[in-house]
């Protein structure tokens, strides 16, 4: 649940993204038995590496290629990659074989899990986090307790705790659980989400959950005087009164297809990126020819240039399945009852362990002083110029916030519409 509170919507924020996976069996029917919470293993030290190029591009691919694989027609949308990216990667310290070559190739661009890992472990440390440009990062595992049916391996866990940080908690999986999970999740969100799960399918046997608070102020906010009532063409040609926030911005963004600017969060660790397509090119034909490596290139080349932009204030929110995404994007084996191999997260006497769904919601507010915006997926496996330019978002466009060290995204989303 979002809350509304005057007081959140005032805040610059990117609030978060969160990622649960449920485990479950195949014909499964777990018997729910009382346990307390255990602390999770601690994790071992871990030297950060360099980021090369190979896993910028290949995250920055995987981020927009899932992007294009859940942006629904016609409509508002905004995904977490990262958010994303993060939950599959813990699952995949749980496969083995096919499975485990299938989420490599997806996620680590053909690279080892195990590299991944050091990766994505290196890339988080290096995220800034600071008074004006939070971004806080937290992961937990939740197990059954049910030794007589399932075991947890102890090597899935100390893994995922060494380089994800991620508690781990034995629980009876009962109402207890429900709101002990709400809790987290309330607690890691700075109380932006209350709850990601409203009771416990009796086959699961795991929740992997993964939480991002990116909280940003505007590094130039937008005074009084910046803003004016202005009009948004949505992708039916319906026109809606919107409030407009007028700025000069200095970093100008185009290709052939489109042009936009981008605006940096205060203390210049992450910036909004915009793209409007010329009146000529459908924002679905753009989006479906867009790649990691021409996205990353665009910010990268951004040219120095007095760009006068205007930019509605605009919220919703956005829920899609992600199963048949992923599916076309190679993970068949991982959700597949038969042929899935999650060995390396535990066994089980009740049946094959294997991914059946992956839900994504999110949530963004644009205003003023910046920029809220949430997600949470819940993924359940079963059992320098002079030239002037002008950038008006008056009709629907892209946008991408971005870390400014490594330009991955960290959000993407449309705006189709105004209400």
């Amino acid at each position: 649940m979002f809350h509304n509170n005057k007081y959140y919507f005032h805040r610059i924020v990117s609030i978060f993204v969160l990622i649960a996976l449920v485990v479950s069996i195949t014909g499964c029917a777990i018997k729910v038995q009382s346990a307390n919470l255990m602390d999770g293993i601690k994790a071992k030290t871990v030297s950060k590496k360099d980021l090369d190029e190979k896993f910028i591009t290949q995250t920055a691919n995987f981020s927009v290629d899932l992007f294009k694989k859940t942006v629904k027609e016609n409509e508002n949308s905004l995904v977490s990659p990262l958010s994303v990216l993060l939950a599959l990667a813990m699952t995949a310290n749980g496969a083995n074989s096919t499975t485990k070559e299938e989420m490599e190739e997806l996620l680590a661009g053909g690279n080892s899990i195990e590299e991944l890992n050091e990766f994505l472990y290196s890339y988080v440390k290096q995220l800034p986090s600071e008074k004006g440009s939070k971004l806080n990062i937290a992961n937990s595992i939740w197990f059954r307790d049910n030794e007589n049916n399932f075991t947890v391996k102890q090597d899935f866990l100390q893994k995922n705790a060494t380089f994800y940080n991620a508690a781990a908690y034995k629980s009876p999986f009962d109402a207890t659980t429900t709101k002990d999970i709400n809790l987290w999740v309330k607690n890691n969100t700075d109380g932006m989400i209350d709850e990601i799960i409203d009771n416990i399918n009796q086959d699961a046997i795991m929740y992997l959950i993964n939480a991002v608070v990116f909280d940003a102020r505007w590094k130039n906010v937008y005074m009084k005087n910046n803003i004016f009532s202005g009009e948004f063409t949505a992708w039916n040609g319906t026109k809606s009164n919107v409030e407009m926030m007028n700025s000069n911005e200095i970093l100008y963004i185009e290709d052939e297809n489109t042009t936009g600017f981008i605006k940096n969060y205060q203390n210049d660790h992450y910036s909004f990126v915009t793209l409007l397509q010329n009146n000529d090119v459908s924002i679905e034909d753009y989006i479906s020819s867009l790649t990691g490596e021409h996205l990353l290139s665009l910010i990268k080349n951004a040219k120095v240039a007095n760009v006068s932009a205007q930019l509605p204030k605009f919220k919703f929110d956005y829920s899609v399945k992600m199963k048949d995404a992923l599916i076309a994007l190679g993970l068949e084996n991982s959700f597949d009852p038969n042929s899935a191999n999650f060995s390396n997260l535990g066994s089980s006497t009740n049946g094959n362990i294997y991914i059946g769904e992956v839900l994504h919601k999110s949530f963004i507010s644009v205003d003023e002083l910046g920029t809220k915006a949430g997600a949470v997926t819940k993924v359940d496996m079963n059992c320098g110029s002079a030239m002037g330019y002008t950038v008006k978002l008056d009709r629907p466009f892209l946008f991408v916030i971005v870390d400014n060290k490594t330009k991955i995204p960290i959000f993407l989303g449309t705006v189709m519409d105004i209400d």
